[in-house]
């Protein structure tokens, strides 16, 4: 396996968002399921379960699980990526990691960064 430095963009596609929990003075608690379409190293598309805790401030905190289908790298298969992340200024950002891949993706393994802004851009590096 080699390190390789992976950058995609990205569009959503859909977003689906509602409240679990919205207590009065604190943190308004919401889950998302959202769907991106991927174009660079990441061709393909993907499903993200979204957990938020959005401030009175309007910062938020949120935590997610990605599944990307297509291909990464010029690789087919599928991967699954954990997100833990904060949105402040317009601007998420995430760490991420790989969680598990199949077909020629099975032995992904690897962490990068996430930043979803205007731009809508994510850069992973990826042990392939």
């Amino acid at each position: 396996m080699s390190e390789t430095h992976v950058e995609a963009t990205f569009d959503v596609t859909s977003w689906d968002e509602s409240p679990f929990d919205d207590d009065d003075g604190s943190a308004r608690l919401t889950e998302a399921v959202v769907s991106k379409k991927y174009a660079g190293a990441i061709e393909g598309s993907s499903l993200t379960k979204w957990l938020m805790a959005y401030a009175p401030d309007k910062t938020a905190t949120f935590t997610g699980i990605e599944r990307i289908r297509g291909s990464v790298a010029g690789r087919r298969g599928s991967v699954v990526l954990v997100h833990d992340g904060e949105f402040a200024d317009g601007v998420a950002t995430a760490s991420v990691r790989i969680l598990s891949g199949t077909d020629e993706l099975e032995s992904v393994t690897g962490a990068g960064t996430f930043r979803a802004d205007p731009a809508g851009a994510v850069t992973l590096d990826l042990d392939l």
